[in-house]
């Protein structure tokens, strides 16, 4: 079972520890700890929930920023959540998170596969990412294809930077029970 430091903690962690923060809150990527691990170690946080909107603040800055690096770093970090439905999940948290998903038919799950190649061929570069929290796979897959519908890549960034900080803070809820 994963733990988080208290948050009181965090500032006083070695790089690594600090590093590993951030992947049991997001998902383990370099860039994500490039982005962000010395904030975790020159701010001090009351709370979990504030870390990660710190971390979703530097996100939302490389997403309105013009300059093309910015945007393939956030890709990139957008990008480290798996698919959903993937049989091959690294995260325990996202294994656990997407169970629900990975039950049914093979129907579904190739029809879940079908969508995540239609999503990332509307967004290249990005991945869909979205905060579960229950909710079916129809529900899931109905609010992805309205998404590749929109074709708006710059509202999937944001909304892809928001499942990420509500994934972070309920995964935080939960190791801090």
């Amino acid at each position: 079972m994963l733990t988080l430091p208290p948050i009181s903690k965090v500032a006083t962690l070695t790089t690594e520890e600090r590093a590993q923060v951030l992947d049991t809150l997001f998902e383990p990527c370099q860039q994500l700890h490039t982005l962000s691990v010395s904030l975790l170690r020159e701010k001090s946080f009351a709370s979990y929930d504030e870390l990660i909107d710190a971390v979703g603040q530097q996100l939302k800055d490389l997403c309105e920023s013009r300059l093309e690096s910015d945007n393939k770093w956030l890709e990139t970090i957008l990008s480290a959540h798996p698919r959903l439905g993937e049989k091959k999940v690294e995260s325990e948290q996202s294994r656990k998170e997407q169970a629900q998903l990975n039950q049914g038919g093979e129907e579904q799950a190739a029809k879940l596969a079908e969508m995540n190649r239609n999503y990332e061929r509307a967004f290249p570069g990005l991945r869909y990412v979205v905060f579960v929290n229950g909710r079916s796979r129809p529900v899931i897959m109905a609010d992805m294809e309205k998404r590749i519908e929109r074709g708006d890549i710059e509202q999937e960034k944001r909304d892809s930077i928001k499942a990420m900080c509500e994934i972070a803070s309920d995964r935080a809820r939960k190791l801090n029970m």
